[in-house]
């Protein structure tokens, strides 16, 4: 098997930075929208969808943390 090039890994390494920023923006979209149903705009009660969409998020933005640091960790250890 090939070796990747030098461009074909810091273009894997952008794709894993950009699922980060990727994630973090679905956290961010979802978190407002569950903080608008809190009051003074909502009535306290979120609903469960707004609870499911901001735990799926989050775990979205673990697993791509967890990738970035994966490859991040092989270039440290040169293994990459």
């Amino acid at each position: 098997m090939n070796e990747p090039t030098e461009a074909q890994k810091r273009a894997e390494e952008a794709q894993a930075m950009e699922r980060v920023v990727a994630a973090t923006h679905k956290v961010q979209a979802a978190f407002t929208s569950l903080q608008s149903q809190f009051p003074p705009e909502g009535g306290g009660q979120p609903s469960k969808l707004a609870l499911q969409v901001l735990d799926a998020a989050l775990q979205e933005l673990e697993d791509a943390q967890m990738g970035f640091d994966g490859l991040l960790n092989d270039l440290l250890d040169g293994e990459r």
